[in-house]
């Protein structure tokens, strides 16, 4: 007879109940409310998880939602900059903070606005990251959101963990970019959120190529692309190729993001707001 495997029992052999999972979830305040939270990662730094974070949100917002941005890359926080928020603009509601707010109408939450300096480093250690991100969650002033896209920084350590843990994240988009060792990091990203019970909406792929404005041809500058093959291996959907284009880095230059164009995000806010 096969030994039984994970069996907890007692000293008299019989079979114990399996305890009761830790619950690590964070409530939101009783003044707040957020319909769906997104989360969007990456295996590796560099890929484009913040302009794609954006993206979704300025779209979404376009197309009648409330939305918010929860920037949890606590030490490299990008979000701020791309819509040209500053921290003069975060106030407070009682004892949460309120958001700033982007010219569209996108609450914004993240370290970078509570800095004295934009400039100024973010020199802390894991656990006081982590908390500093559920405090996010639940000590701002969330009014009226339809959809919270969590920027989360690359990899899988301590806040990816604590944002599946903590947050009620309804779906994470991965973005990747085209060089060869991605479908090694994509499997890493894959792998922890289905341990995590975290259903993946999708990938996308950032400067999957550029178009000459010449000859209007394709070129693949980081080398041809591999997203449909690691989508296929992992069972799951391609919601975009993104190009490299010079008038996207200056939105995100000049703050003016939420006014980019890019259509090529619009099957992925299809995807994300059919949640």
């Amino acid at each position: 007879m096969a030994e039984e495997k994970n069996v907890n029992r007692a000293p008299d052999g019989r079979v114990m109940p399996e305890p009761p999972k830790p619950d690590f979830s964070v409530k939101l305040a009783p003044e707040s409310s957020v319909k769906h939270v997104i989360g969007v990662v990456s295996g590796k730094g560099g890929v484009g998880k913040s302009l794609v974070t954006s993206l979704l949100a300025a779209k979404t917002r376009a197309k009648g939602f409330r939305v918010g941005i929860l920037d949890a890359d606590i030490t490299g926080p990008s979000i701020p900059k791309a819509f040209g928020v500053t921290g003069d603009s975060i106030t407070a509601h009682g004892n949460l903070m309120v958001p700033a707010e982007s010219n569209t109408g996108i609450s914004i939450i993240s370290s970078n606005l509570l800095l004295p300096h934009d400039t100024d480093p973010v020199i802390w250690r894991g656990p006081v990251v982590a908390n500093v991100v559920k405090q996010f969650w639940g000590e701002v002033y969330w009014k009226d959101i339809d959809y919270l896209f969590v920027d989360m920084p690359p990899g899988t350590g301590d806040v990816p963990l604590t944002v599946f843990q903590s947050l009620p994240v309804e779906g994470i988009v991965i973005v990747t970019s085209p060089q060869d060792l991605v479908s090694m990091i994509v499997a890493k990203a894959v792998n922890m959120a289905r341990e995590m019970d975290i259903p993946i909406i999708g990938l996308i792929e950032n400067m999957s190529y550029y178009v000459c404005p010449d000859c209007g041809k394709k070129h693949s500058v980081f080398g041809e692309s591999h997203i449909d093959e690691i989508a296929a291996a992992n069972g799951l959907k391609v919601l975009a190729k993104a190009p490299i284009d010079p008038k996207t880095a200056a939105a995100v230059d000049e703050g003016t993001v939420e006014y980019l164009e890019a259509d090529w995000i619009d099957p992925a806010v299809a995807a994300v707001t059919g949640i």
